[in-house]
């Protein structure tokens, strides 16, 4: 669970709408979808995907992801190609994809469900593959760091039938003595999506041979980001500051957006607000996690979304050659009923700062248009931030220059 403050409805003034509810929409296309998905055998074309569970780690349950359709089925998989749909269809999309369940040791790669899901994950297109479930499938589940994943159950047999190889992450899996981290980087510069990548690490397919093992689907989006946007800050570290305030704000899956640029060194901070409606019922809950220049040891408290913003900012700054105190504020509605996983956040922000920027001049225009744009208090917000604290109360070389 997130790290969240609730604040209670005095301390703010927020009004209430009237929403449908998106859990009778879950409902109605569970029952819609059932007759095709909730079957004891499937025959599909997987995009390709596969999850990874991390209850009982190092044993957990392993397994595609199978939807009851053959043909190019890739976006099913590939979050990159998912911001600008309704939330509705994200959640019809992910529904539709059943999940097998084999319990297996993280270590054990040599499991023959494992090698199979390796020889899916290597495939560029969508793997047709046949499974046979030894009961039929149920239950769902949402979390705030992956996408919805359907309903699933044990399998009782597995087989795909390939299609041509990704020969970028083949590559990398048969060279044994890259490191995971060099790895990751080098898929990343060869133009191989995230996800894609976060799927393979997950998998236990990159890595020296020694340390190869399962990483739990959770956690291998974060490190993903994690290590990507880690070396690209290294060289964004050494560019010149960006030379006036930007902001840049979009609204997605109603949630707000605000991504601050400021001329200072490299910092860092993401602050997200969920209104009355989205987590609580009454309650304001607002959390958030900052970094100096040197960057942050411990794990962000409001967990992968921190650094899914951190890499999408990373990028933006990385490409333009340029360094800047970065803010993101998130602000989410009560239409975001369900969350939909941390790629909400790495392609929100990146398509926030793919905008023409607002050029401000000053702090106190950039509180000014934080607080034309969010329903949460300016107070509310400064109160929360370090960084805006920090840049209320201390003037920097820029400031004298201007």
């Amino acid at each position: 669970m997130k790290k969240l403050i609730f604040v209670t409805p005095k301390s703010y003034e927020i009004k209430r709408v009237d929403i449908v509810d998106i859990s009778n929409y879950i409902y109605r296309k569970i029952s819609e979808i059932a007759p095709r998905v909730l079957k004891t055998e499937i025959f599909g074309s997987s995009p390709p995907e596969v999850f990874i569970g991390r209850i009982g780690y190092p044993r957990v349950y392993i397994g595609p992801l199978v939807p009851p359709e053959v043909g190019s089925t890739e976006s099913l998989g590939l979050t990159e190609l998912w911001f600008g749909k309704p939330l509705e269809e994200i959640i019809s999309m992910r529904l539709s994809m059943v999940r097998g369940k084999s319990l297996t040791d993280v270590k054990n790669l040599e499991n023959k469900i494992i090698l199979e899901l390796h020889d899916m994950l290597l495939s560029r297109r969508a793997v047709d593959t046949e499974i046979k479930f030894s009961k039929a499938p149920r239950g769902v589940l949402f979390s705030f760091d992956s996408q919805p994943f359907g309903p699933s159950a044990p399998i009782e047999k597995f087989k795909i039938y390939p299609s041509s190889s990704d020969h970028l992450l083949e590559k990398a899996y048969y060279d044994t003595d890259l490191k995971a981290g060099s790895a990751v980087l080098q898929l990343y510069f060869s133009g191989e999506p995230v996800s894609r990548i976060q799927q393979a690490l997950s998998a236990g397919m990159l890595g020296t041979s020694r340390y190869r093992r399962l990483v739990p689907t959770r956690w291998s989006i974060t490190a993903v980001d994690d290590i990507i946007s880690k070396h690209l800050l290294n060289h964004v570290r050494q560019f010149p500051v960006i030379s006036e305030y930007e902001a840049y704000y979009l609204e997605y899956l109603d949630n707000k957006w605000i991504v601050v640029l400021m001329p200072r060194p490299w910092e860092y901070e993401s602050i997200e607000a969920f209104l009355p409606g989205t987590l609580d019922d009454r309650y304001l809950a607002i959390g958030g996690d900052y970094e100096s220049y040197l960057g942050r040891s411990e794990y962000a408290s409001i967990g992968g979304c921190y650094y899914a913003a951190r890499l999408a900012i990373a990028e933006r700054l990385y490409a333009r050659k340029r360094q800047a105190a970065a803010l993101v504020l998130r602000e989410a509605h009560p239409g975001y009923k369900v969350p939909v996983g941390v790629w909400n956040v790495r392609e929100s922000v990146r398509n926030a700062l793919k905008q023409r920027p607002i050029r401000l001049n000053s702090v106190s225009e950039i509180l000014k248009f934080i607080s034309s744009k969010m329903t949460v208090p300016i107070n509310i917000w400064v109160k929360q931030s370090v960084l805006l604290k920090k840049v209320l109360s201390q003037r920097t070389l820029f400031d004298f220059l201007k």
